[in-house]
């Protein structure tokens, strides 16, 4: 028997939920839009430092490496869903909103540009906090830093695309989730296992990568400007079509067209 105000909510008052909130996204004064968004940068960057030190000297295997370092990415999106920032690939479900005419083009537009510039300073400025504190120095760290570095910067402009688009499919669906709990306990839930998925296929996430590129290089990585721009316009460019079309687009068709 349903309990209401006790179970999960159903998928079509996710909708209206989700849809919803983005209007009030799209709404957000600009300093205060800006504010949240560099959070969210930073936010994502504990969990991207969090996911190195996790997976560095492991000894554990390949598998539960990347099971234990995607639980560990995981802290981003938590931090970001339970405390409160504007997060640009979850910002992609605002979509949802725009195509019932709910908010204009520019509207849109102004929150995905504002929370992309945002989320990347934050995470280029926590790149230098940590490698400026020395943590890197610990365990071999700056090893790790390193080689996913390189390992990132050495993806085809098409393998980046697509693990672009697969990584904001697998996001935008922990943050579809979280809109179903009633609880902090639940939303974290509903977030861990999705984000612990795409670390360990290892997809891309373009935001994850303003931290993990740039502290990398830092670290000593072979590379620079060019060659992460190269990373990062595919891969962003798959993280909006992955959780633009691939979840808000497809549970809009379903749940909207109000």
């Amino acid at each position: 028997m349903n309990v209401t105000g006790v179970d999960a909510y159903a998928p079509a008052e996710i909708a209206t939920r989700i849809e919803a909130v983005g209007v009030a996204k799209a709404k957000h004064p600009l300093l205060k839009l800006f504010m949240l968004s560099v959070l969210a940068g930073v936010f994502i960057g504990f969990g991207a430092a969090f996911y190195t030190v996790v997976v560095t000297n492991d000894g554990v295997g390949y598998g539960l490496s990347r099971l234990l370092g995607g639980m560990a990415f995981s802290l981003g999106l938590v931090l970001v869903v339970v405390g409160g920032a504007e997060l640009f690939t979850g910002n992609n479900l605002i979509v949802m909103a725009w195509a019932d005419k709910r908010i204009s083009t520019a509207a849109l537009l102004r929150n995905w540009g504002v929370s992309y510039v945002g989320n990347a300073i934050g995470g280029l400025a926590l790149a230098f906090a940590v490698y400026w504190s020395g943590v890197l120095d610990l365990g071999a760290s700056d090893a790790t830093a390193i080689r996913l570095t390189e390992a990132k910067l050495a993806l085809p402009p098409v393998e980046a695309f697509l693990r672009g688009a697969l990584c904001n499919a697998l996001v935008c669906l922990a943050v579809w989730l979280s809109f179903a709990a009633r609880s902090v306990t639940d939303k974290i839930l509903a977030i861990v296992f999705p984000i612990t998925a795409f670390v360990a296929l290892g997809f891309e996430h373009s935001i994850a990568n303003f931290y993990l590129i740039p502290v990398g290089l830092l670290a000593g990585a072979e590379g620079g400007v060019l060659s992460a721009a190269a990373n990062l316009i595919p891969v962003t460019l798959g993280n909006i079509v992955g959780g633009a079309g691939g979840v808000a687009g497809v549970y809009w068709v379903i749940y909207g067209r109000t």
